[in-house]
């Protein structure tokens, strides 16, 4: 499972844990430095993998946390080839080979090289071969297939080595999905592929109103006065902004939600701060202190991601640490968070 950039904004340690109590073995981050900092999740049987494998320098230190490198380069596999030898053991890893996406793994003609020479894995266990999909999230692509068939024909060459390509939309390809899926943004509640989402919400997200006030028509709003009342406007204004990873680019164009009906914001997105249309909200639901939806029952991390014109992935892994955030171990939400 995925538990890269702090489990997409969820908080990594208690992502893990509630995976873990469901036997979830398999684990990724990006970087070594997110691996030791969940070393406390190593025990017998987990298996922790750095995606980004390697940085020069850390290969000690990845051996010690006993973190499982995802070697990407010739370069990273005679590092830690080196290392094993130092240590006088074996020492575990994954090969990344490139099927087709042009970003991490050997390319075809290093794992050639590889092959003409085995004693380059000396002291190395390889305990996973993986790729990555590019397009998974549009499962008509044919591009989709032509990866599998390359990963398959690199493959060949490992073949006792368990294999790995798929992750959250992979999962829902058509096809055979060999020994181990990478989900990710489908664990948060995120839809894995183009289309009406499968997955359950995972995350909700309130603030509250801090303050209301009535303009007239004609009134300019926020930085920049982007916005100028069409008529008498009530106004609420939730202490959340950009800082928070609210992205500025919902300026007059997303929304929140308050007893349930939709409220445009008005004006900029500022660093701390949103302004809110609530003039059609009834006023007993406007006092300080009432709590505003922003990612809940009525508005997904997909909804906000569309609105800004992005993915959710980038919804939540912005999401900042002023959040307070309240986890449960139970349905509907694995984390919620308020501000």
């Amino acid at each position: 499972m995925m538990i890269n950039a702090n489990a997409s904004g969820i908080g990594a340690l208690p992502a893990a844990g509630t995976l873990v109590a469901q036997r979830c073995r398999h684990f990724f981050v990006a970087h070594l430095s997110e691996a030791v900092d969940l070393e406390t999740i190593l025990r017998p049987g987990i298996a922790l993998y750095v995606l980004n494998g390697l940085p020069p320098g850390g290969e000690s230190r990845c051996a010690s946390v006993g973190a499982i490198p995802v070697l990407n380069s010739l370069d990273q596999i005679a590092r830690w080839a080196a290392t094993a030898k130092a240590l006088a053991r074996l020492l575990p890893a994954a090969l990344q080979v490139d099927s087709g996406m042009s970003r991490l793994g050997l390319p075809p003609e290093k794992v050639s090289a590889l092959l003409a020479d085995p004693t380059l894995l000396n002291g190395i266990e390889v305990k996973l071969l993986m790729s990555h999909l590019a397009c998974s999230d549009d499962p008509g692509d044919d591009f989709n297939q032509q990866q599998t068939a390359n990963f398959e024909a690199l493959a060949r060459h490992f073949p006792t080595v368990p294999r790995s390509l798929d992750n959250s939309g992979g999962s829902f390809l058509q096809r055979p999905h060999f020994d181990l899926v990478r989900a990710g943004i489908a664990l948060y509640g995120g839809a894995p592929t183009a289309g009406v989402n499968m997955m359950d919400a995972v995350v909700t997200l309130t603030t509250h109103i801090t303050q209301t006030r009535l303009v007239p028509a004609d009134t300019g709003v926020g930085y920049g006065l982007t916005h100028r009342t069409k008529r008498v406007t009530r106004i609420a204004t939730i202490p959340v902004g950009y800082a928070d990873g609210w992205p500025r680019q919902l300026s007059n164009r997303g929304a929140a939600y308050i007893g349930g009906q939709r409220v445009p914001i008005i004006g900029r997105v500022s660093m701390d701060s949103i302004t809110l249309d609530v003039t059609d909200i009834p006023e007993a639901l406007l006092h300080p202190g009432a709590p505003v939806e922003l990612i809940g029952p009525h508005q997904s991390i997909d909804d906000v991601a569309t609105d800004a014109g992005t993915i959710s992935y980038e919804i939540l892994t912005q999401l900042g640490p002023r959040y307070r955030r309240i986890y449960h171990s139970e349905r509907p939400a694995l984390r919620s968070m308020s501000a």
